[in-house]
C-alpha cells in the first residue's frame, strides 16, 4: 500500500536554504518539496508551520557495545537515544563489543545481535589490530563501511593498538574499496605529566597534562605522511588539539584524501570549568582549554574540520569511578548520543551560527563522508529520514528522560536550546515528544562495494 505524507512548514532546511512550503513523502522517499500543497494530494497532511524540518542527523562515531557488553549500552537503548536527538543513522564502532569487529565471524555475530532492535538505521565499522591483515578484505566485502584503528591503548585488551606497519598495510587494502581508515590519534610516550597525575588522580588539570597535545600532533603528522604515501583515505577521529590544525590545512591544500571530525564535548565543554573529581568529563583525548577549543570552532566554520560526531562511549557508573572521583582509574568516554543536537546547537547559537550550519555539520557532511548520496539532505529523491524541531525551544533531560543504558553524562539535567518534536525514518514517524512510538523501524546499512 502506498504511503503518502505531506508536511507543511515555514522552515524546511534544504541544500539551497531554508524555504517555506510543503515536503511530500511517498513510500519512504522525498518526492517533492514545493511552495504549495498540490490540490490533488490524497495522503496524510501534517501542519508544522512554526517548526523546522531538518534532514536526519548522522553520527558516524558511536560505541554501542553489543554483543558482549550490553551492561554498558546496547542497540535498543542507543538507537532510542539517537531518535530522541533527531539522529536517523549512526555507525557503530568495532569496540567495545565482545567480540570486537575484526573479522567476518565477529561481524556476523554483531549483525545477529542487532536484529529486531534498531530504532534508527545503523552501519558498522570494522577494526584493524595487529595480526588481522588477512581478515580485512573479507571484512570490507561483508559490508563494513570502513576500518578503525588505535595508535594508543584502546581501553580494552582485545582491541590492541596498531603500529605504523599495520596502518600502512590497512591503507593499501582499504584504498581498493574507496573507504576510509579512521584513526584514534595519540602516540603515547613517557613524560613527567603521567607521574604527576598518579600523585593527583582527582585533579582534572593533572589529567589534562598527562595526555598532552604533542601526543595527538605527532600521531596526526604520522597519519598525514601515510596518507600521502598510500594515497588512501585517512580520517582523523575526535580531534581535540588545535595545534594540529595548521598541518591539517597544509595536507588538505596539498590535495590529500584527509578528513577530520571533532566531537561535541570538545566544542561545548572547557577544561577550566571541569571540577576536580568529576569523572563524567573524562575522555581521551581530553577536553582541553577554552582557547584551544575556540580554535576548533574557527576550523569548523572554515570547513577545515569536516563534521562533528559524538564519540558516544558510555560505561556503567562503577567503571566511571563516580564515588572515588579517581580520574586515573575511571573509564574514559563521554555519554553524549542523546545530547548530540541540543549540546552543539546551544553553543553554536551563542556563537551566531545557523540551523543550516547544524545541517551541514551533523547531516550533509557526514553523509558525504560515508558516500551516501541519498541521505543527509532534504531534496527530491532522498530518503525520507528527517526530524521536526523547534530551535527556539528549550530542552532539559532528566534522568528518567535519558534513553542511554546509564544516565551518567556531563549533560544530564542541564538546560539546552532546541527541542526535538518528531523523528521520521523512511517516512514513518518513530519518535514523538521524548517517546518512542514506532519501534524497530531502523535497518542495517551495509557498504556496497
Amino acid at each position: 500500500m502506498t504511503k503518502k505524507l505531506a508536511i507543511i512548514s515555514d522552515h524546511i532546511v534544504t541544500p539551497n536554504g531554508v524555504i517555506s512550503g510543503c515536503l511530500i513523502v511517498k513510500d519512504g522517499k522525498i518526492t517533492e518539496i514545493d511552495e504549495f500543497l498540490p490540490g490533488d494530494f490524497d495522503g496524510e497532511i501534517e501542519m508544522a508551520k512554526d517548526l523546522f524540518i531538518m534532514p536526519g542527523l548522522i553520527d558516524p562515531h558511536v560505541h554501542i557495545n553489543e554483543p558482549g557488553r550490553t551492561q554498558w549500552e546496547g542497540f535498543e537503548t542507543a538507537t532510542t537515544a539517537a531518535a530522541a536527538s533527531g539522529i536517523t543513522l549512526l555507525v557503530d564502532m568495532p569496540l567495545n563489543s565482545s567480540p570486537v569487529t575484526t573479522n567476518v565471524t565477529n561481524f556476523k555475530l554483531k549483525l545477529e545481535a542487532a536484529k529486531d532492535k534498531l530504532n534508527v538505521n545503523v552501519g558498522f565499522w570494522g577494526g584493524v589490530i595487529p595480526g588481522n591483515r588477512n581478515e580485512l578484505d573479507d571484512l570490507l566485502k561483508s559490508g563494513v563501511l570502513g576500518l578503525k584503528a588505535f595508535l594508543t591503548h584502546s581501553g580494552i585488551d582485545d582491541f590492541p593498538n596498531t603500529e605504523k606497519a599495520d596502518l600502512k598495510n590497512a591503507l593499501q587494502i582499504i584504498k581498493k574499496y574507496n573507504r576510509p581508515l579512521l584513526v584514534h590519534c595519540e602516540l603515547t610516550e613517557d613524560h613527567p605529566g603521567i607521574a604527576e597525575h598518579k600523585n593527583n588522580p582527582n585533579d582534572y588539570m593533572s589529567y589534562l597534562r598527562s595526555r598532552p597535545k604533542e601526543w595527538e600532533n605527532k600521531a596526526i603528522a604520522m597519519m598525514i605522511d601515510l596518507c600521502r604515501e598510500t594515497e588512501a583515505h585517512v580520517h582523523i577521529v575526535h580531534l581535540s588539539s588545535a595545534e594540529a590544525l595548521p598541518m591539517i590545512a597544509e595536507a588538505k591544500a596539498e590535495g590529500l584524501n584527509l578528513t577530520v571530525e571533532t566531537a561535541q564535548h570538545y566544542l561545548t565543554l572547557n577544561a577550566e570549568d571541569i571540577p576536580n573529581g568529576e569523572t563524567i568529563y573524562k575522555c581521551a583525548p581530553p577536553i582541553r582549554e577554552r582557547e584551544n577549543n575556540n580554535k576548533l570552532w574557527d576550523a569548523l566554520k572554515s570547513g577545515l574540520i569536516d563534521f562533528v560526531a559524538t564519540d558516544h562511549s558510555p560505561a556503567p557508573p562503577d567503571l566511571k569511578e563516580i564515588s572515588s572521583g579517581d580520574l586515573s582509574k575511571a573509564w574514559g568516554g563521554i555519554a553524549g548520543l542523546q545530547f548530540a543536537l541540543c549540546s552543539l546547537w546551544t553553543e553554536a547559537k551563542r556563537r551566531n551560527f545557523s540551523v543550516e550550519d547544524i545541517a551541514k555539520w551533523l547531516s550533509a557532511s557526514p553523509a558525504d563522508f560515508l558516500g551516501l548520496s541519498n541521505k543527509g539532505k532534504l531534496e527530491n529523491g532522498a530518503d525520507a529520514d528527517f526530524f521536526i524541531w523547534d530551535p527556539n525551544g528549550t530542552t532539559t533531560f532528566s534522568s528518567e528522560e535519558i534513553h542511554h543504558r546509564h544516565k551518567v553524562s556531563p549533560y544530564a539535567g542541564k538546560p539546552f536550546a532546541g527541542k526535538v518534536h518528531k523523528t521520521f525514518i523512511n517516512g514513518e514517524l518513530i519518535y514523538e515528544n521524548n517517546k518512542l512510538i514506532n519501534a524497530h523501524k531502523g535497518t542495517v546499512l551495509l557498504g556496497n562495494f
